[in-house]
């Protein structure tokens, strides 16, 4: 249910329980209608909860902010224990953070306000200035050379190459663990094989955002989660918005999170992850607090309650201006990235925003600069974004009138009949290693291995003995999975699943469940079969990117050459 009608930014906003829509100003935000819409949606969507922040500026610029929340927060709730100043893990919504937070301290160099010193090659630290130039000798950081390319990329690549995603490096998400710090994952960086020429395309790359909080951090002379707090949380007063979990859990407003399936799961982050989860995407906040950054936004980078500047006019242009078309198909809307913002159309009304998506939850944050609107949507699911999207579309077309939009349709390419693999089962299990990446040691229902029982075991109540006689398995250590599912498709190719097993349950349903982000967490595999031996295997997670590589690749390359990462058996 909606709590509250609008209300002042300056207002103290907080209620324990859910109430009815209550209108109270004639220029209300939200129609009476919106509940039952979101209880549609919730019961389309099993959806546990759904929260909800909108904001418009008056004509003097004070804030008008409406809240609502509907559903579950805690398993052990009533089922209506959802408010406004509930805290949800923003995922993607937090990359916003960290370019402004960028551009901040590019301002305090400018100025005199710096706590540390630049490099005695670097004149001037702006959004153009090289990563090498920053990046200390001894991290060794690099991005590797196209097989027809140089070194170009790593002297040329600038902070808004990275923020932009567009080094020509893809995502790598499974190339990273707990423990990992960002200083690790500039340092293995190197390992990692690229797939465009910088600035060729838009490819999203989370490690890239590791990179920039590890430069934050350095050149602030504080971690960056300190800075961002100090500099953004505290003066436009997100009094509950914080980058450690263990400060969410002991405040008592964090919600619980369910998978899109409805299982819940623990808070996928802790404190120690910190470095590596801050920049792209660390921060747990509530609608309450968000409208408040948006409001910011709204105003270009000056708080319209206090009238303080909390980032320059330059930072807001920089950010917000799209560097790369990312998406033009004539069906659907154009969309373009700058740094840590989209931007596109509905209809008429330009939006500038981000989604995020991690286990547990799913968020959508957006701003119209020229329709004076920002909204925040969070799901305590993950999976559904699409949701959160249509619940976007509804408010937009409540406050500001229905648009026209072109439907969206795209093409399903159907498998080719499959063929068996070159060997048994049985000859593919083994540990395989690669640059960058944890070992995968691969087993069969035949494997007989100490390690191998186990992990079979682990597997045991989600695989049917016909699945079981066509698949391979591993344990994993990643940030986003704890084991790895190789199922057969045609010949010496798997599909690959990096899941999170849950043998025992979470919460008060013990029974055995898995999780995994659909898409993202799916590849393939080709095995390299030579003279009757496994020799070892590409993972491919990013079809463009390996179509690139083969475009480029000489004749005769195979897929050792081509995948996104080449794991040999050892």
């Amino acid at each position: 249910m909606l709590i509250a009608g609008l209300v002042t930014a300056s207002a103290v906003f907080s209620s324990a329980t859910q109430v009815p829509l209550k209108v109270q100003d004639p220029r209300e935000l939200l129609s009476a209608s919106f509940d039952s819409f979101i209880d549609e949606i919730r019961r389309n969507g099993s959806i546990p909860g759904v929260a909800v922040g909108v904001v418009r500026l008056g004509e003097d610029n004070e804030p008008y902010v409406q809240l609502g929340a509907w559903g579950r927060r805690t398993e052990d709730g009533d089922g209506h224990d959802l408010t406004p100043d509930t805290l949800f893990g923003i995922a993607s919504c937090s990359k916003a953070f960290l370019a402004t937070s960028l551009g901040m301290l590019m301002d305090d160099f400018a100025h005199g306000r710096n706590k540390t010193a630049l490099p005695e090659t670097v004149k001037h630290f702006n959004y153009d200035t090289k990563i090498v130039d920053l990046m200390p000798a001894e991290l060794g950081w690099a991005l590797q050379s196209l097989p027809d390319g140089d070194d170009w990329a790593t002297r040329k690549v600038t902070v808004r190459d990275v923020l932009g995603h567009l080094s020509g490096l893809p995502g790598n998400d499974y190339a990273y663990a707990r423990g990992d710090t960002a200083e690790d994952i500039v340092r293995r960086m190197s390992s990692l094989r690229t797939a465009y020429e910088l600035r060729e395309k838009w490819s999203y790359n989370n490690q890239m955002y590791m990179l920039g909080a590890y430069l934050a951090s350095h050149y602030a002379g504080m971690p960056y989660h300190e800075y961002a707090t100090e500099r953004i949380f505290v003066p436009l007063k997100m009094a509950s918005t914080t980058f450690l979990p263990s400060v969410a859990q002991r405040s008592g407003k964090l919600t619980d999170a369910w998978t899109k399936a409805g299982r819940r799961i623990p808070y996928w982050f802790d404190d120690e992850m910190v470095s590596i989860t801050a920049g792209p995407g660390g921060i747990i906040s509530s609608p309450e607090d968000m409208v408040k950054w948006l409001a910011v936004w709204l105003n270009k980078g000056v708080d319209p309650v206090f009238n303080a500047t909390i980032f320059p006019r330059s930072v807001y242009d920089a950010v917000t201006t799209a560097q790369k078309i990312i998406s033009d198909r004539p069906e659907a809307p154009m969309v373009g990235y700058g740094m840590g913002w989209l931007r596109w159309n509905y209809g008429a009304i330009d939006l500038v925003a981000h989604g995020g998506g991690v286990p547990g939850f799913s968020l959508y944050t957006t701003f119209s600069p020229n329709n004076n609107i920002g909204v925040f949507i969070a799901s305590n699911a993950d999976e559904k974004g699409l949701y959160n999207v249509a619940i976007l579309k509804n408010i937009l077309d409540t406050v500001l009138g229905p648009q026209k939009i072109v439907a969206d349709t795209q093409s399903v390419q159907k498998p080719a009949d499959p063929q068996p693999p070159s060997l048994g089962l049985r000859d593919y299990v083994g540990t395989y290693t690669a640059p960058g990446y944890n070992d995968i040691s691969i087993c069969a229902v035949t494997s007989g291995s100490e390690y191998c029982s186990a992990v079979l075991i682990d597997f045991s109540p989600f695989e049917p003995p016909s699945a079981a006689n066509s698949s391979l398995y591993s344990a994993f250590d990643s940030l986003w999975a704890t084991h790895v599912r190789l199922s057969h498709v045609s010949g010496d190719v798997f599909n690959v699943t990096f899941t999170a097993l849950f043998p025992h349950g979470y919460g008060r349903d013990t029974s055995a469940f898995e999780t995994y982000e659909t898409g993202t967490s799916e590849g393939w595999a080709k095995f390299f079969v030579a003279d009757g031996r496994v020799e070892g295997f590409g993972l491919v997670l990013d079809d463009d990117a390996y179509a690139a590589r083969v475009r480029r690749a000489s004749v005769g390359a195979t897929v050792r050459e081509t995948a996104d990462v080449w794991f040999e058996r050892t």
